[in-house]
């Protein structure tokens, strides 16, 4: 066992064993795994496994099960990261620009951040025409956004959001 997995299994509530850490990192890979493929590479009998993903879903450890879709083919072909800093920082301010970004279906990750930026987005358009569109409403026409810097991704070299 290696010292993530050791950190792991110490700092969880409840603690998770390495039986739990395997199941994860297959999981994450493949959500579609059946809990008799589960069980034969952990070594455990599918209802043992079926009690474990209960667990892990109860507590949180497994948040949410989904597709990872390919921009590309669905027209979706511009990813920009975007740094934007806010001109106030209130809770009340903070509070307001969350909302907004999470209700917004270009903003595919937000991320409220230390450093010279207030928020890091990673944002999924068509076009720099949508992504002009997109500026406009939610940062031209938003009084707290004092500017933001934007680079257009060239290449998707690793898209994850693998932990084990």
């Amino acid at each position: 066992m290696n010292l993530v997995a050791i950190y792991l299994m110490s700092n969880q509530n409840p603690p998770m064993d390495d039986k739990d850490l395997e199941i994860l990192k297959l999981m994450q890979s493949n959500v579609r795994l059946t809990a008799e493929t589960l069980g034969y590479e952990v070594g455990l009998s599918p209802p043992a496994i079926q009690k474990r993903l209960k667990k892990l879903r109860e507590t949180g450890v497994i948040e949410n099960e989904i597709a990872v879709l390919s921009p590309a083919k669905l027209g979706r072909e511009m990813t920009v990261i975007v740094q934007v800093m806010l001109e106030r920082e209130s809770r009340m301010h903070l509070d307001a620009f969350k909302r907004r970004m999470q209700n917004a279906p270009a903003v595919q990750q937000c991320y409220y951040t230390t450093g010279e930026a207030d928020f890091i987005l990673v944002v999924i358009v068509k076009d720099i025409k949508e992504y002009e569109t997109f500026t406009q409403e939610y940062f031209f026409d938003e009084s707290n956004v004092n500017k933001f810097t934007s680079s257009i991704v060239m290449d998707r070299v690793k898209a994850s959001l693998d932990i084990l």
